[in-house]
């Protein structure tokens, strides 16, 4: 971070007596008058109203907003906005010259100059004025702790300051709000902030513009050679743009200074691949990648030739593209225009490990390194979060300060932390979105300082306990060497039992610190719903192991009510979606359904010490294109009365189980699976059943049940044989795709019976 003008004493400058401190306030009173410019700007006057309702919380005196013409040049005064007044207390700044957003937090005498550059720059520099010098601190949109100081005495301020990040945007549900957003400098894209707050860095058309800009139905049937040829045959089904047609380009250039032109003040303009693959495959396309060594040259070719049209009529405008998936590496020859902004995304990372340092991530470093040698400036989409399911613990915050300033080394100026935006009740989203903030304000700042700092004043007493418990499961996932992705389905390869249970043992000591605080223990009992999920999510494995070591089982005793419990403490704060776009309804049905009293045994456990067999019911199982390949159904033949049930019209693998990691090292195991289907023919296929290790890429058993075999309401075992388990392998189940036999499978359990080790 590059600090325009360090914060001095002006004592230092013009003499001993400006070192004096200004008295603001004394015992709730002040002398002090708020200046706006004659002709203030909505920003600016929403800047004063702010300083002025945060001042009175914080003395107890109002002080009254007046224009610079109304207020006597002598009088004390806080100079809000770039007035001809401020303008003659610091002629020394040139307003119009400070970097986006810069700010200017200047004492002069008896006054104080709070301003900056339009139109937010005012706003900031007095948010900072109230949070780095009053002690005001907004935690959340609803939360925050403004002192009580009657009497108001603050240093000698000579500070001038711009962001490196033009756009700083943490994607998370509460920072969206303002003036939540506004008083963490947070001005991206989705921040809701009306022009009265200074607005927002929008972008138009946001990402993956290809069809949008150009849509098929419009145009495919005129042009289908606009489109991306795919096997020799032009396709818009989830493809792309012909990036090297000049008719489409220009039809693209027209769609895009018709949408620039019905915006106000333009400022970014996205021309990106749609969210999938399908790139151009003719033979033109094609020679401009292979010369660039990279499917990114035909993209940048031709973005730099909307670019150039843009700069005719919107010399302001950037062109942004994004560098996502297949066009993450950087051309060869081609270098993006000057007013092209190339938008890199961290998708495939590892965010255990900093991205500009960790061994796992050095593919992302070289390609962050090309692109920066070769583009003006640079943009970076970063995942932050854990898509494949919001609400469990996701460590990945001891590289977020590294990877801000990697970034910015690297001539970023925009920055998308992609956080949870969807759910109330994920990985302590209020301390992500509150420390990332910060950090894209400015990245010099200390993380672990930010994190105590936010962890003490929000959760009070309860603070130790937390921050050990972060210690905990950062060093868990560092020790694990676990590929930490934005994916996760669980969080068995980093967290041990052990470690879990030190984790719980953290939040009952948290809880037993604030339990005669109402408030604090909400927050605590938010804080614990994603610690209390992975118990319930991993709890026949861990249960195993803890049995199997002798060692304590920390998990609920009552894993029923344990469930209830969780699925009704997310109710009661809001949530409504485990993962992007997926409702939490959903997930809790499947949750719920994972805690039933056991079947009884089949003939051949019963009598078999507890150990030495294992019942996979139909609630473990994993479904694929639920409600339409496979689905859940009571059925009153079903071992427990429910079973997973598969329409006869697919061949899909929809009903799988996935083996769990403490199974690898107690086997081998014979595996029986009980099935059954409803035949609507007397002889023929019926389905199949297997097992396959994905690591190996190869089939490990596999049987074919007919339907004599399977046919009626009884459940039939089907053996598949006696196997040593492993983690990366799964049980699948699969109809037989004739509907004209078969109207439907069904699949009760597995069951799993140990056998004797062998050499």
């Amino acid at each position: 971070m590059q600090w325009l003008a360090a914060v001095i004493c002006a004592g230092m400058l013009s003499g001993a007596a400006d070192a004096t401190p200004l008295s603001l306030a004394t015992e709730g009173t002040s002398r002090y008058v708020i200046v706006l410019p004659n002709q203030a700007t909505a920003a600016e006057e929403t800047a004063a109203r702010e300083l002025q309702e945060h001042l009175a919380q914080v003395t107890g005196a109002k002080l009254p907003i007046e224009t610079e013409q109304q207020v006597d040049a002598g009088a004390p005064q806080i100079v809000v906005g770039v007035s001809d007044r401020a303008k003659q207390l610091v002629p020394d700044v040139a307003f119009d010259q400070l970097g986006h957003d810069g700010v200017c937090l200047k004492t002069v005498g008896d006054n104080l100059v709070l301003a900056g550059r339009p139109p937010r720059g005012t706003l900031y520099a007095v948010y900072t004025f109230l949070e780095d010098t009053v002690g005001c601190r907004w935690w959340t949109s609803t939360e925050s702790s403004i002192p009580n100081k009657p009497t108001l005495t603050i240093p000698r301020l000579d500070t001038v300051y711009a962001p490196p990040l033009i756009s700083r945007e943490a994607f998370y549900r509460d920072a969206f709000t303002c003036p939540f957003a506004v008083r963490l400098k947070l001005n991206g894209h989705f921040m809701q902030i009306p022009p009265e707050f200074g607005g927002k860095m929008k972008i138009l058309g946001w990402c993956h513009t290809f069809f949008r800009i150009l849509p098929p139905e419009a145009h495919f049937a005129d042009h289908p050679d606009w489109y991306s040829e795919i096997d020799g045959k032009r396709s818009a089904d989830r493809t792309q743009l012909c990036l090297t047609n000049e008719a489409m380009r220009r039809e693209f250039v027209a769609r895009v200074l018709e949408q620039l032109r019905a915006e106000a003040d333009p400022r970014i303009i996205s021309v990106s691949q749609n969210d999938w693959h399908g790139r151009c495959q003719c033979p033109a396309c094609r020679a401009v990648e292979e010369r660039e060594g990279s499917p990114s040259g035909p993209l940048i070719h031709f973005v730099n030739a909307v670019a150039e049209e843009v700069e005719k009529e919107f010399p302001q405008v950037l062109v942004e593209t994004l560098a996502y998936h297949y066009t993450r590496q950087a051309p060869k020859h081609v270098r993006p225009r000057r007013n092209v902004l190339v938008r890199l995304c961290s998708i495939e990372c590892s965010f255990a490990q900093p991205l500009g340092t960790g061994p796992q991530n050095e593919k992302f470093r070289h390609d962050m390194d090309e692109w920066s040698a070769i583009a003006p400036q640079l943009y970076v989409w970063n995942y932050v979060t854990n898509f494949h399911n919001f609400l469990l613990p996701h460590p990945n915050m001891r590289a977020l300060a590294d990877d801000v300033r990697f970034f910015v080394e690297h001539k970023t100026l925009g920055l998308f932390e992609q956080g949870d935006a969807y759910s109330t009740t994920g990985d302590f989203l209020r301390l992500r979105a509150w420390v990332l903030a910060h950090l894209m304000w400015d990245p010099s700042r200390d993380q672990d300082a930010l994190v105590r700092e936010f962890v003490e004043g929000y959760y009070g007493p309860a603070a130790p306990h937390l921050l050990a418990y972060l210690d905990l499961v950062h060093d868990a996932v560092a020790q694990s060497d676990a590929y930490l992705r934005c994916g996760m389905s669980d969080t068995s390869s980093w967290l041990s039992l052990d470690a879990l249970t030190q984790a719980t043992r953290l939040f009952d000591r948290a809880a037993e610190a604030v339990a005669g605080d109402p408030v604090l223990a909400e927050r605590i009992d938010r804080e614990r719903i994603p610690l209390d999920l992975v118990w319930l999510n991993r709890y026949d494995a861990l249960q195993r192991e803890a049995k199997h070591r002798g060692v304590e089982f920390a998990g609920p005793k009552d894993p029923v009510a344990a469930c209830r419990v969780w699925i009704e403490a997310n109710a009661r704060f809001g949530n409504r979606f485990y993962g992007e776009g997926r409702p939490f309804e959903q997930f809790a049905e499947n949750l719920a359904r994972r805690f039933r009293p056991p079947a009884p045994p089949p003939d051949f456990c019963k009598g078999l010490p507890e150990d030495d067999w294992m019942d996979v019911q139909d609630n473990h199982f994993r479904l694929h294109g639920e409600g339409t390949w496979a689905s859940w159904v009571d059925d009153a033949n079903a071992s427990d009365g429910v079973a997973a049930r598969m329409p006869a019209d697919h061949p899909q693998w929809a009903v799988q189980y996935p083996l769990p990691d403490d199974l690898a090292d107690e086997g081998p195991w014979r595996v029986v699976v009980f099935a059954r289907c409803d035949a609507k023919a007397p002889t023929g296929p019926a389905m199949q059943i297997g097992l396959y290790d994905s690591a190996a890429g190869k089939s490990l058993a596999r049987v074919g049940p007919t339907i004599e075999e399977s046919g009626g309401k009884e459940y039939q075992p089907f053996d598949l044989g006696a196997h040593k388990l492993g983690s990366t392998m799964y049980f699948w189940v699969a109809p037989s795709n004739n509907p004209d036999q078969v109207d439907a499978v069904y699949v009760d359990r597995i069951v799993l019976v140990r056998q004797p080790k062998t050499e």
